[in-house]
């Protein structure tokens, strides 16, 4: 026997999925945008803010492990040690980071 508080949810879902008939669906639609999705995407962004104020700034240490940035040939563009794409801040060269970080 199925409790009330399922029979419940199942009307109410069956409500539901005959409004789709006479219009009331997009309201519905609406109505859980506003609800839901706003306020989670408004979560997802406080956590990623947050997140960002506890990163630290400061670059791990360098080691030069002799597996990593093997350069058996130079690359065939600019001074053929820096990828493609590149970024000074974030990819450290076979030496070491470039020079000062933020």
């Amino acid at each position: 026997m199925a409790s009330p508080a399922s029979m419940a949810a199942r009307r109410v879902l069956a409500a539901a999925s005959h409004a789709g008939h006479e219009g009331g669906s997009a309201r519905t639609w609406k109505i859980l945008s506003f609800v839901l999705a706003l306020p989670g995407v408004a979560v997802c962004i406080a956590n990623a803010y947050m997140k960002m104020q506890q990163h630290s700034h400061e670059p791990p240490e360098f080691v030069a492990y002799s597996h990593l940035r093997i350069r058996t040939k130079k690359w065939p563009w600019g001074d053929g040690n820096h990828s493609l794409f590149h970024n000074p801040h974030e990819n450290a060269l076979p030496e070491g980071y470039e020079g000062t970080r933020h």
